[in-house]
């Protein structure tokens, strides 16, 4: 069969290869590929930056959005041929710290978890694959051109669940929510705050194309006059920074209303310096008790959370986030950004 490969550390080294077809274990899935989303991990990986194969082979399977559906499944698994999946991304840690020994791996307090292809485990962008059965999700039907967008919308159900387990600290009714960035992350992120009856507000650099388009198909408000327009326009309470622009953060954490909670999903690059009046960001947050918290990845928990999300999503506007869908042959041209991307989608089957 045919995967996409990388060897990682290796710039350009990204390439469809021939590997030997995969063989369940005793509780393992064997699930034919569908589709697998590419995003700015698949990116930074297929640029030499980071990445890490299986130990001791040179190359790594790429895909860690993925989607299948089920070809085989072991007798009494819950799981049925036909069923529609995706695989769970991270796994714990060997050892493992206390978080991953509560099921709480998103989390891992020591670095050694593993993660389908991204860290020491092949990932899903191959033509068939196999996934424990714990770490398979099964999909509404519905899903079976879409629900590649499970693994960003996992992202965001964690993000949203540590807003409100925050706001919980004391009566939390909040009604805006700001999102900085349109890309999956910004407009899933802004489709789940929709799901929970908030006013939605997105801020973005695109004036046109689908970006806007996709927000107001959500019956939000669209912003692309920077953050201070947007802060004034919206008067959030919460705020889902998606970009990991630093003028961008530092604005969001003094931008929400008292009592407001900033998450941040957005990964910043290092070696970037800006001036900033901490003293004023210190007061303005104890003085409201406003709160910033940093989410990342996700657990089983919030893979459930996910997969109601999307099952109650419309599928006309989920539509609009797959700006581009293209042969596995031509995988090539997903690694090529397009200044109207959303998410790229290379098909498997």
């Amino acid at each position: 069969m045919l995967a996409l490969t990388v060897t990682p550390s290796q710039a350009g080294s990204v390439d469809l290869v021939e590997v030997p077809d995969p063989e369940p274990d005793g509780d393992e899935l064997l699930v034919d590929g569908l589709a697998v989303g590419i995003c700015g991990t698949d990116r930074e990986i297929t640029a030499g930056e980071y990445g890490w194969p299986p130990p001791g082979r040179p190359r790594l399977v790429l895909g860690h959005e993925s989607l299948g559906r089920v070809r085989s499944a072991p007798p009494g698994s819950n799981f049925a041929p036909g069923d529609l999946v995706v695989g769970v991304v991270r796994r714990p840690d060997p050892v493992p710290c206390g978080a991953c020994a509560h099921g709480e791996f998103d989390m891992c307090r020591n670095g050694r978890y593993t993660e389908r292809g991204i860290k020491e485990l092949d990932g899903y962008a191959s033509q068939q694959w196999t996934v424990e059965t714990g770490y398979a999700v099964r999909l509404d039907p519905r899903l079976a051109e879409l629900g590649v967008l499970m693994e960003p919308t996992t992202v965001v159900a964690k993000a949203w669940e540590q807003i409100e387990r925050i706001g919980a600290r004391a009566w939390f009714e909040p009604a805006r929510v700001l999102v900085t960035g349109a890309g999956p992350i910004g407009l899933l992120a802004a489709l789940l705050g929709a799901q929970r009856g908030l006013e939605v507000h997105v801020l973005d650099l695109a004036r046109s194309g689908p970006k806007p388009a996709a927000v107001e198909a959500l019956g939000g408000h669209y912003h692309h006059d920077g953050i201070e327009a947007a802060l004034a326009g919206a008067q959030p309470d919460i705020i889902v920074e998606a970009t990991g622009v630093s003028s961008l953060i530092l604005a969001a954490i003094g931008g929400t209303a008292p009592y407001g909670i900033v998450c941040l999903t957005g990964v910043s690059p290092a070696g970037r310096t800006i001036s900033v009046d901490v003293g004023a960001a210190n007061r303005d947050m104890v003085l409201e008790n406003d709160a910033v918290v940093g989410s990342v990845n996700a657990n089983l928990r919030h893979y459930a959370a996910a997969a109601d999300a999307l099952a109650k999503a419309d599928l006309g506007w989920l539509d609009r986030l797959v700006t581009r869908r293209l042969p596995l042959r031509r995988f090539r041209e997903a690694f090529q950004s397009d200044e109207d991307d959303i998410k790229v989608v290379i098909s498997l089957d």
